[in-house]
């Protein structure tokens, strides 16, 4: 099992959106890059939309972003595209037997261990800006 790749795919579009903003980015053309179908790109760019970091319109190709890369976090990507819900990145099975010493107490053991562990990846998700990731794909294809 993995983190939905609704995160990735939503960091995609939105930097893609940035470095593209000279031609309109539609659904296919961005499914192309992603490599998946248009309807995958249709459905997470309604999730950015409502989550107020990308603006578009009914009926035509493109979209644009809300705000400034800089003023963009990984987090807010994170949370607009519904990862995981607060505190559940890491499942733990529901009815371990009562009468077993592992398992009467092995949700009380770990699940603190589990809520420190996603707290503090998404203390580094809100550290980190689309900015930083244009720039990094920027760099590496030697634009600008």
């Amino acid at each position: 099992m993995s983190i939905s790749s609704r995160f990735a795919v939503g960091i995609h579009i939105l930097a893609l959106i940035d470095l593209n903003k000279e031609t309109a980015s539609s659904s296919e053309f961005i499914a192309g890059s992603v490599n998946t179908n248009a309807a995958v790109i249709r459905k997470i760019m309604g999730m950015l939309k409502k989550a107020g970091l990308i603006e578009v319109q009914p009926g035509v190709a493109g979209a644009k972003l809300t705000r400034e890369l800089s003023e963009i976090t990984l987090f807010d990507i994170y949370k607009a595209v519904n990862v995981v819900e607060e505190n559940e990145l890491f499942s733990i099975h529901d009815k371990p037997h009562p009468d077993c010493v592992v398992g009467k107490n092995i949700q009380s053991t770990i699940e603190p261990i589990f809520m420190a562990a996603q707290s503090a990846m998404e203390k580094v998700f809100q550290n980190l800006t689309l900015e930083d990731i244009v720039k990094d794909i920027e760099a590496k294809e030697h634009i600008k």
